[in-house]
């Protein structure tokens, strides 16, 4: 039962991920939450993330984020990065996973979904069927119900990790 919860893959950080060796696997979609997995809480995107996407594109990349933010917080860091977005996506729900791929042109076979959340992030695109990488937060300060939820996810990624090892 937990394993619906369960990322498919995890890295440190979406700057370590080595996405050429996606791209060579043939995923042509990326979607990404934007608070925590991108940039700390609330901050705006910074030459870090602006220069990720930048080399996204010249991989080949279509990208989007898909944030449960609204559209004033999300509109802006989109254009920062020069990317389509989705906001207001109530993830873990699936429809703004899937309006993504919509948005990207990809279907969900060739879309990786890159968020730091289990319960919203990873959830929510393992049931639209989109490849999940769960990377760590960038900011361990967070609102209460998000510290509340990551003791929750701690449980689950404990299990993860045994599962993993057999």
């Amino acid at each position: 039962m937990l394993s619906a919860f369960y990322p498919d893959e995890r890295a440190e950080s979406v700057y370590e991920i080595d996405f050429e060796a996606w791209y060579r696997k043939g995923f042509r979609g990326l979607e990404f939450d934007v608070d925590n997995t991108l940039v700390p809480h609330g901050a705006p995107a910074d030459a870090r993330s602006v220069e990720l996407f930048r080399k996204l594109r010249g991989i080949g990349f279509r990208t989007c984020l898909i944030s449960n933010n609204r559209r004033t917080r999300v509109e802006p860091f989109a254009e920062a990065l020069g990317t389509e977005f989705i906001s207001m996506a109530n993830k873990p729900f699936t429809g703004g996973y899937r309006r993504g791929c919509a948005v990207l042109g990809t279907d969900e076979r060739h879309t990786l979904f890159i968020g730091d959340q289990l319960f919203t992030d990873v959830w929510g695109a393992r049931k639209a069927g989109i490849y999940t990488i769960l990377v760590n937060p960038i900011n361990p300060k967070e609102e209460i119900q998000i510290v509340l939820k990551r003791k929750l996810e701690k449980k689950v990624l404990d299990r993860y990790e045994r599962d993993r090892r057999g």
